[in-house]
């Protein structure tokens, strides 16, 4: 394993989430296409982590190991939660709690495939027919988790279409809110190493929404005129969204939710890394704010830090690199 560390190794691995009952999730997520790929134990603590993710063959992360993937969801559950009726999960869109903002999934029959969701009973935030936005929908997952589901094409091409094949989709994007839209975008693109993908500006709405991830072997998309607003990303994995509502840095005592807080819900973002110490050494002389060090805690291969509002950022050892299991 080399002693130095690049960005450009470096992947959007998974976004954490707590649950209440894990069989309901895994078996919305199942529906949805996803696997498990692997799941991690740790009753001493009184924990399970399940890690979904598409791997299908046509699938960018098909095969490789957890760690060497983009777009993996993981499921928290900690014991007891699904026989606890007093236990709900907080989403990240209800105020005064407000942060993490939804996953989403991309389609290839976007109508289809949300028929296939409603059929099967799974309630929605918001349908295609709903509102303005009539080529995206909103689905549930079990603990209330927005789920956004955008087609792979044009909205027209797909009106006719009744079929949908699960093994088309993608694990899309990860979407948080900002406070400062300068600060976080120097973050996660200075300190992390991301590209900035896209931006879709609204005056009208009050927002801008920032499309970044790490280019791998597909290069940055391209955007030309005449493009479909996405569709250049759209069958990408790992991507984070940046939602900036206008005017937030300037409220001195403005504060989105992070999620670990009381009370809880989405956990974390993680980073899988090629070299984990020189990737932490990196971070520490950008004097970034630790959550856990290596050396701190009883898990010495994992590192948490804070991003500019507050959430948590994991590092991981992407196994490909060193050729050692992490658990």
């Amino acid at each position: 394993m080399a002693s130095t560390t690049d960005t450009k190794n470096y992947k959007f691995n998974h976004t954490m989430i707590r649950v209440k009952d894990p069989q309901e999730s895994v078996k919305f997520y199942s529906f949805l296409g996803m696997s498990l790929i692997q799941k991690l134990s740790f009753p001493d603590a009184k924990f399970d982590l399940y890690f979904m993710g598409f791997d299908g063959p046509g699938a960018p992360s098909a095969g490789n190991n957890l760690w060497d993937r983009e777009g993996v969801i993981e499921l928290t559950h900690n014991y007891g939660t699904e026989s606890d009726p007093n236990y709900k999960i907080n989403n990240g869109n209800v105020e005064p709690h407000r942060g993490f903002g939804h996953t989403c999934v991309s389609v290839d029959n976007i109508q289809a495939a949300c028929k296939r969701l409603e059929d099967a009973g799974y309630k929605f935030q918001k349908k295609l027919t709903d509102g303005k936005m009539r080529h995206i929908a909103f689905v549930l997952d079990p603990d209330g988790y927005w789920v956004e589901i955008i087609g792979q094409k044009p909205i027209e091409e797909t009106e006719s279409v009744t079929t949908t094949d699960t093994a088309t989709y993608r694990m899309n994007h990860t979407m948080i809110r900002v406070k400062d839209a300068e600060k976080s975008l120097k973050f996660y693109q200075e300190v992390l190493g991301m590209s900035l993908f896209r931006t879709h500006e609204s005056p009208a709405g009050g927002f801008n929404l920032y499309f970044l991830g790490y280019p791998g072997e597909k290069g940055l998309p391209a955007e030309g005129p005449g493009a479909v607003a996405g569709a250049s990303t759209a069958d990408r994995e790992g991507l984070l969204e940046l939602t900036w509502n206008y005017g937030t840095e300037k409220d001195e005592n403005f504060k989105y939710h992070d999620g670990n807080s009381e009370p809880q819900g989405f956990g974390h973002i993680c980073i899988s890394v090629d070299n984990i110490q020189a990737a932490c050494d990196r971070l520490e002389s950008l004097n970034v704010n630790w959550k856990k060090r290596l050396t701190e805690g009883r898990m010495k291969n994992v590192a948490f830090f804070f991003d500019p509002d507050g959430y948590w950022v994991e590092f991981v050892q992407n196994e490909r690199f060193s050729g050692k299991s992490n658990f």
